[in-house]
């Protein structure tokens, strides 16, 4: 948990002036970051999780009209799980006023209708399975994590 500690407190110049008042956490990556930056913050904090693979907010929680979100994730490739995310907190009435992730993985590729910051970008490629490079084929793919 002092790494935790340590990127969120990293994290918080980048996000502490967008006037959020709720950290939104997305399952399973963004909850443990998530909940850090709301701690050191002060301000309250909500996860959605996977029902049926999608995101949703579930538990009881809810959001106040307007309420403004900062969205927090640990990892990002491709951005998915943090578009879910903006339209889940917008559906249910809340205000998403930026994003921020540990790491970005997108070289570049993702964009999001609110400002996004990141702690480290890193790029590491990838392939259709149809056009592996000659020193990875025959090599068995796996995909750790959910």
């Amino acid at each position: 948990m002092d790494k935790v500690t340590r990127l969120a407190e990293i994290m918080l110049p980048m996000l502490k002036d967008y006037g959020a008042t709720t950290v939104v956490g997305p399952a399973m990556g963004g909850l443990v970051i998530g909940q850090e930056v709301a701690r050191q913050l002060g301000l309250r904090f909500v996860f959605l999780e996977k029902v049926d693979d999608q995101l949703a907010l579930r538990r009881n929680f809810k959001f106040a009209a307007d309420e403004k979100v900062l969205i927090v994730e640990d990892v990002i490739t491709r951005g998915g799980r943090v578009l879910e995310a903006l339209t889940q907190c917008r559906a249910h009435g809340a205000e998403p006023v930026a994003v921020g992730v540990i790491v970005d993985r997108s070289q570049g590729k993702t964009s999001f209708d609110v400002p996004h910051h990141s702690l480290a970008e890193l790029s590491f490629p990838t392939y259709q399975a149809d056009k592996l490079p000659p020193e990875l084929q025959g090599s068995e793919a796996i995909k750790p994590g959910s």
